[in-house]
């Protein structure tokens, strides 16, 4: 006991820095590596995404158990899960809110009825880049020029307490189309930012233009 004290009194001003440092990235703000391309162009393999976890809710520190609920997601943002069904950490775009009924065709997506507007920005190795207005949101999508079996599903309701979410890379993407609706309890936080970028194709180095730069800045 007095070997334990006497550790606790040398090392506690350190210990209580790395306490505090699991409590804020647990329940205030983290970071969040993303390895994959299912969110290009807007996310690029290699950045590290800045993830705002007062976005939704103040939660219960190492916990999923919210103590306030301070807003809800909204169509066109940027959510960070853990899912259940796919047993990992995954990034998506909030595509329909509960209530919404959504439908794709062709890449195309309707909500509510209404058809989203969509205009071409470029076009590459069977890929095209397209503007994609969701409410008061514009992103960029990317899609293959020939259709694929993803390109489309029947018309949905999303049920109470759930919402709907696509990559932006829409034909590379396991997203709401194979894991289904997200519960709003998985939900862990809000990305706007990416903090750093790394380039995996050319020796790792960081990319000089995001930096504390807005997820859709090429």
């Amino acid at each position: 006991m007095n070997k334990l004290n006497a550790i606790w009194q040398e090392n506690k001003l350190f210990l209580l820095f790395i306490g505090l440092m699991v409590m804020f990235r647990s329940a205030v703000a983290d970071w969040n590596h993303v390895p994959t391309g299912s969110m290009q162009p807007t996310i690029k393999i290699g950045d590290q995404i800045l993830v705002d976890k007062l976005a939704y809710d103040i939660r219960l520190p190492l916990t999923h158990v919210s103590l306030h609920k301070l807003n809800d997601p909204e169509r066109g943002d940027v959510i960070i899960f853990d899912s259940k069904v796919s047993d990992k950490r995954l990034v998506k775009r909030v595509i329909g809110v509960p209530g919404d009924r959504v439908a794709m065709k062709n890449n195309r997506l309707f909500v509510n009825g209404n058809a989203l507007k969509y205009t071409a920005v470029s076009e590459q190795g069977g890929f095209k880049v397209l503007n994609e207005v969701l409410g008061e949101t514009t992103h960029k999508i990317r899609i293959r020029n020939a259709n694929t079996r993803a390109s489309n599903f029947a018309e949905v309701t999303v049920p109470s307490g759930h919402y709907l979410v696509l990559g932006d890379n829409r034909d590379n993407s396991a997203d709401s189309r194979a894991i289904g609706f997200i519960p709003r309890n998985e939900i862990v936080g809000k990305s706007e930012t990416v903090a750093f970028s790394l380039d995996y194709d050319n020796y790792y180095l960081p990319r000089s233009q995001r930096v504390i730069s807005p997820l859709d800045e090429t």
